[in-house]
């Protein structure tokens, strides 16, 4: 099954800048997948009466976001220039 690109993806401009571990890029990159990192990091609680709620587990969400810093800058660097 073929990928399509659409508006919404990121530029390769901004993907080379960011394995270069250009801050603009990576905050770029980080902006882009906030969304989807919030609904990973999202858990939900139970009170004593039974009742659900969903809350952005923060740890977790910064775990995230520093693993894929992590993995922009360390997975490309090996590339060469």
């Amino acid at each position: 099954m073929g990928r399509h690109v659409n508006a919404t993806d990121i530029p390769v401009t901004v993907i080379a800048a960011a394995t270069q571990g250009k801050p603009e890029a990576i905050s770029y990159v980080l902006n882009h997948y906030r969304n989807y990192i919030r609904k990973l990091a999202t858990r939900t609680l139970k009170d004593e009466y039974g009742n659900e709620y969903l809350f952005v587990d923060e740890d977790m969400a910064s775990r995230l976001q520093s693993k894929l810093v992590f993995s922009i800058i360390s997975d490309f660097s090996i590339l060469p220039a």
